[in-house]
Order: C-alpha cells, then sequence, then structure tokens
C-alpha cells in the first residue's frame, strides 16, 4: 500500500492555490492533512484564536467534500508529527511557510530532525507574493523603506501560482484526532462572539466573492473612497488574507487585469498588498520589530507604559470624548475590524496625545482584531509611533476632530457607531454595548464623555516630547 503524505496546515486555510497541498495531492499518495494547536496558537489573541477557530471548521468541512478528515492535534509540532509519522507510516511530510522569525527557528529544527529519520521534507511559498529574501536592494542587504520596496516588487513576478482541486487521495484507515470543538478557542471572546460573528465572511468562497465584488464595483473609486470610513470602499480582504483564506497571487492577478482594463486605481490595491509584504521583509531581517522599537534610540523614549491608566483604559473603551477615535474603537468591538483610517487615527492619538507605549495598542489589537497578522500589526503601530522604518514624522499629529470633518463630513461614520449621537437607531452602535465585557458597566443611557485631552495641548505636549528626546 503506498504511505501517505502528510500536509501540515498553518495560516493557508484553503484547498485551491496552494502550494504545498498542490505537491501533496500530485505525489499520488494518500493526504493526512493535520493542523497542530501548539504554543503558538496557544498565545493567540481572543479574537485571532476565535476567528481561526471558524476557520479550522470551514476548512474541515471543505476537505470533508473530498472525503478527507483533518486530523486535529495539540502539543508541540516535534513530538505530534513524530507520534503522526510513527502511526501512519508517513513518509512525507510538507507545509506552507509563515515566515516569522520564533516560528523559523522552529520549523528549520524539525526539518532537520525528520530528515535525519529518513522522510522528505519540504516547505513551500505561504501567505505572501515575494519571499522576504528574494527582494533586496544592490546596496544592502534588505529595503529599510517602502517606496524603493514597491518599485523593485511591481517589476517582480510573484512566487506561485493559481491552481485547482477537482480531487484528493485520502487515507483508508483515519489517524486518531482530537476534536476542534474540544479546544474551545472561543472562550475568549465571551459573549461578543455573537455579536462579532454577523460581520466575518468565512472560507475561500467568501474570500473570493469578496474579491470579485471589489474588483467589479469598488476598484475603479478605490483611491478615494478606501479614505471614507462611512463606505464600503475597500476589498475588506485582510481578513482573509491573515489565514490564507484566499492566496495573495489571487488578489495580484486581479488587481493586474483592473489595471489593464483601465482602472488606474488598482495599483493602489496593488501598493497596499505589497505594504503587507513590506513588514514580513522587515520582519524577516530585522525580527526585533514584532516587540520592540524598530529605531533603538526610541528605547529611552518617556511613553506611558502603564495599561491600567485611566485615559487609556478610556482609549480601550471608546469613550475618550473624542468622536473619530471613539467610533473606530467600538467598530473595532463589534465587527473585530477597522477601517484603515480609523486605525491610523486611535494610534495617532494613543501614542501622540496620550504618549502612551505603541505596545499597549499593538496588543489591544492583537487581542480584538479578526484580520490580525503580526507582521502588518507591528509595523503599523511603529509607523504611527515614529519608532518604526518608513514612520510618519514626529512631528505628524493627526487631529482626529479635522479628520473627522475631512473624512466623514455628514457624520455617517460617526453616528453608525456612537449611539450617543444620532446612532441611537442604529444596530451597530447599539450592539457595542451587547459586545463588550459587563465588567466595563457602559451603557446606551450614558452621557457622551467630555474629551480626555485637549487636542491642541495633547499635540504641544507631543511635540516638545518628541523634539527634546535624547537619542
Amino acid at each position: 500500500m503506498t504511505k501517505p503524505i502528510i500536509y501540515w496546515i498553518r495560516r493557508d486555510l484553503r484547498i485551491q492555490n496552494n502550494p504545498a497541498l498542490k505537491f501533496a495531492i500530485e505525489s499520488n499518495q494518500p493526504v493526512i492533512p493535520v493542523f497542530i494547536k501548539d504554543e503558538f496558537v496557544d498565545k493567540l489573541g481572543a479574537a485571532p484564536k476565535w476567528r481561526l477557530s471558524l476557520g479550522l471548521g470551514y476548512l474541515a468541512k471543505k476537505f470533508k467534500k473530498y472525503g478527507i478528515d483533518i486530523i486535529f492535534k495539540s502539543g508541540s509540532a516535534e513530538t505530534v508529527l513524530t507520534e503522526l509519522i510513527n502511526e501512519t507510516e508517513a513518509n512525507k511530510v510538507v507545509w506552507g511557510r509563515t515566515y516569522l522569525p520564533p516560528v523559523n527557528n522552529r520549523d528549520a529544527k524539525i526539518k532537520s530532525l525528520l530528515k535525519e529519520k529518513g522522510l522528505f521534507v519540504k516547505s513551500f511559498p505561504g501567505h505572501l507574493l515575494f519571499e522576504p529574501w528574494t527582494v533586496s536592494p544592490k546596496s544592502s542587504e534588505f529595503f529599510k523603506v517602502y517606496t524603493p520596496f514597491w518599485k523593485v516588487t511591481r517589476m517582480k513576478n510573484p512566487v506561485g501560482s493559481e491552481t485547482k482541486v477537482s480531487t484528493i487521495l485520502g487515507v483508508e484507515q483515519q489517524p486518531k484526532s482530537e476534536k476542534l470543538e474540544d479546544w474551545h478557542l472561543e472562550d475568549g471572546m465571551s459573549r461578543g462572539s455573537s455579536i462579532v460573528r454577523r460581520f466575518v465572511r468565512l472560507g475561500e468562497e467568501a474570500a473570493r466573492e469578496r474579491l470579485d465584488y471589489f474588483i467589479s464595483n469598488n476598484v475603479m473609486n478605490y483611491s478615494v473612497n478606501r479614505d471614507i470610513p462611512s463606505l464600503d470602499g475597500t476589498s475588506g480582504l485582510s481578513e482573509n488574507l491573515s489565514l490564507g483564506e484566499i492566496s495573495p497571487i489571487e488578489c495580484w492577478n486581479a488587481g493586474i487585469q483592473a489595471m489593464q482594463a483601465g482602472h488606474d486605481a488598482a495599483e493602489i490595491f496593488l501598493k497596499e498588498l505589497v505594504w503587507r509584504e513590506f513588514a514580513y521583509h522587515l520582519a524577516h531581517h530585522t525580527p526585533h520589530i514584532l516587540n520592540s522599537n524598530w529605531r533603538q534610540e526610541w528605547n529611552s523614549f518617556p511613553w506611558n507604559t502603564n495599561d491600567r491608566d485611566e485615559k487609556v483604559i478610556r482609549w480601550q473603551q471608546g469613550r475618550t470624548g473624542i468622536p473619530f477615535v471613539d467610533a473606530a474603537m467600538r467598530e473595532l468591538y463589534v465587527t473585530g475590524r477597522m477601517h484603515n483610517r480609523g486605525r491610523m487615527i486611535v494610534a495617532s492619538f494613543l501614542t501622540k496625545h496620550l504618549m502612551t507605549h505603541w505596545k499597549i495598542g499593538l496588543k489591544w489589537f492583537e487581542n480584538c482584531l479578526i484580520d490580525w497578522d503580526p507582521a502588518s500589526n507591528a509595523m503599523g503601530w511603529q509607523w504611527s509611533a515614529g519608532s518604526g522604518p518608513d514612520a510618519t514624522p514626529y512631528f505628524r499629529v493627526f487631529n482626529p476632530n479635522t479628520q473627522l470633518e475631512k473624512f466623514d463630513g455628514k457624520y455617517e461614520y460617526r453616528d453608525r457607531w456612537l449611539a450617543e449621537f444620532r446612532g441611537k437607531n442604529s444596530k451597530n452602535a447599539l450592539s457595542f454595548f451587547d459586545a463588550i465585557p459587563k465588567s466595563w458597566k457602559l451603557s446606551e443611557q450614558l452621557e457622551y464623555p467630555e474629551p480626555i485631552v485637549d487636542l491642541s495641548e495633547g499635540r504641544i505636549k507631543a511635540l516638545e516630547a518628541y523634539k527634546n528626546r535624547e537619542f
């Protein structure tokens, strides 16, 4: 009997356009897909962990249509794979790369150990267009600024290609498996899960529909509408890309085709895809960007590091008294996502007006975002704070009120999320009070709070601190 091949599922929760799975299928061996709840899964925040469980449940149903069961195992990846190999007599193991340094080091060790045991082991391009080590300037090892990175990648061919799967050969005797529902990955969401679930677009079919709709209806106005938070002007694909429910090359090809059809704004969409690539490029070459200041000279900057500070808590609760900030923070709690303009505003407000360390914001997003991406999240926060590469200049302090006037002049976004204004009849605004922890003791009956900081005074203090920083 032909020995099986183990396909280790990572951040590639799709069957189509999946290089590692394609190789496994084309080996003409029975395929055993396995997902491992390892230490990296255990460390996930509440919303990403819950969204992962939804994605895995959906993927399991997809595999079931091919007559295949996903094997769910918990423990260290090395131990789980070794035990599964012994149980099934598999002679090959394949997976898609994830590109984060801590995981890369672990994977390299596993690959070496399994090869020593005589197995064929191979990793494949994962959820990126360009693997980080394949893009470099002529003058140095890696790019530190986005614009030249974009100029190079726009001329490169992405890795991989679009492929379709029709059949998958399975094993006659299924290995032992744990039950996904017994892992209780949803527990951290508490009562918020039923609210956020309404906004989830789950699985590769939904992701493809999202892409098709965007290309057909929104890409032509993307350069303008992507900045208007009240509009459905973006692709929304960050949720699906974060878990690999859609291949980035499929998104790239769709953007290229839109440009060829005369929609110049599609280039902005391509740039956003490459911005995500840039984050992984930096995480690969400078791993410290994930958890410490990319610019080491910022280590002595006097940010507030108290995550229980009253103003920080008000920021988390969407009760700062600054409408744009509060609307964005409540959108986050209800949908698990936040408009990109809102992300810039809330990050600037926390790190500059409140002079609070970007790590506190990063951790909050890590716990609340269903489209959480470790590299993009870290780079985005450091960009806003000024401590990162390609950072916003220290003197750029977004004024949330003028930003609201500019991008939400009719207050549609504000009223959609803030019940204290005209959002009393907004289902979205009221849902916030059903999603939040009861311990917050908030209700729609409360008056809208006074601002926790004067924006002008906050800006002046921030500029003084930035100008006087000792590097």
